[in-house]
């Protein structure tokens, strides 16, 4: 991967911790298990490849309302 698109996908999961409560919940994750903010970041950054692959692939745009992590998480808030 080069290093723009890695900055800009990295840049994106550091940013998103903080509008999206299932980001939130898996940094919080990641910090608890002894992770510094950069590795816990690099966590969330791969989570959200695997979200944007996904989209990519089934050509469907992200829908909060299919994330079944995030549902989970909301799930248990409620």
């Amino acid at each position: 991967m080069d290093k723009q698109l890695r900055g800009a996908v990295i840049d994106f999961a550091g940013d998103s911790h903080h509008a999206n409560p299932w980001a939130a919940d898996l940094y919080q994750r990641a910090r608890d298990r002894g992770h510094d903010h950069p590795h816990a970041v690099r966590i969330l950054a791969r989570a959200w490849l695997h979200i944007i692959w996904r989209c990519w692939q089934d050509q469907q745009p992200y829908d909060p309302t299919k994330h079944r992590a995030l549902q989970r998480l909301q799930e248990q808030v409620a």
